[in-house]
């Protein structure tokens, strides 16, 4: 059974019925949150859609026990991070997915008439920087025009509330900040702006995908600079974040 799951005027899910019961027992959802499934007539708290499902009292203190060592606040495995093959495979579905408007961007722009003409020169004998040259400048304004579309692909993307891109999604990866929440929509344009500057210096984007291999958190260099991180598991798997206790009852309107 798919559950939805009701907070603070926002819909989130559907998630299983055992993933719910699970973040139940362990407190990531209130049973004062709203549920529904296929069904019932109306939205109800959770502790009436599952009742014996409670949150998980901690185990009583043995007053003989040893004091608890102190645990650092944050380690390096708090999150499952993507490797770089994972990101790998996901901008190269990405890589094709933009191929289609920047194609068509090219095409109104006149870069595919650019191009013919610079086959034509070389076919006649033209010197070929001049030629070079000649073609740079006819198809500046599609080449800008593709940056454009690519920059405004990822950083709504990754803002939205999927936290990734088509190509992130299909090998389900999220973007998250380095607390493992979403993203707001001006750090994922500067995210995306170290990323898409570094086109414009030639290997500099080797170096920035490249440091995923041996940071700890896995992090190229667009995450470092932007703070953010590249984790394992869709958006759609995590149970929704609890910014404020909700007490509503009755009726969700989302």
């Amino acid at each position: 059974m798919e559950v939805w799951i009701g907070r603070l005027g926002e819909r989130h899910g559907p998630y299983q019925e055992e993933q719910v019961k699970e973040w139940l027992r362990n407190g990531q959802l209130s049973r004062e949150d709203l549920g529904w499934y296929d069904g019932l007539a109306d939205w109800q708290p959770l502790s009436v859609l599952f009742p014996l499902e409670k949150p998980t009292p901690p185990p009583a203190p043995d007053m003989y026990a040893p004091p608890p060592l102190q645990q650092p606040q944050v380690s390096a495995g708090a999150f499952d991070y993507a490797s770089f093959w994972q990101r790998f495979g996901a901008w190269v579905i990405d890589l094709v997915v933009l191929m289609i408007p920047s194609m068509i961007a090219t095409y109104f722009l006149g870069g595919v008439e650019a191009y013919k003409h610079f086959l034509e020169q070389m076919q006649a004998g033209a010197d070929m920087s001049a030629a070079l040259r000649e073609y740079s400048t006819a198809t500046e304004s599609s080449q800008v025009a593709s940056l454009v579309i690519t920059f405004l692909y990822y950083s709504f993307c990754e803002a939205s509330k999927w936290q990734a891109t088509p190509g992130k999604l299909a090998l389900r990866l999220r973007v998250t900040d380095i607390h493992g929440q979403r993203l707001t929509i001006g750090r994922a344009a500067a995210r995306n702006i170290v990323r898409l500057s570094a086109l414009i210096f030639g290997l500099i984007p080797v170096i920035c995908y490249l440091a995923i291999a041996w940071t700890q958190r896995k992090q190229g260099l667009h995450d470092l600079m932007a703070s953010t991180l590249v984790l394992n598991g869709t958006a759609q798997q995590q149970p929704p974040q609890r910014t404020q206790s909700s007490s509503q009852h009755g009726r969700f309107d989302a």
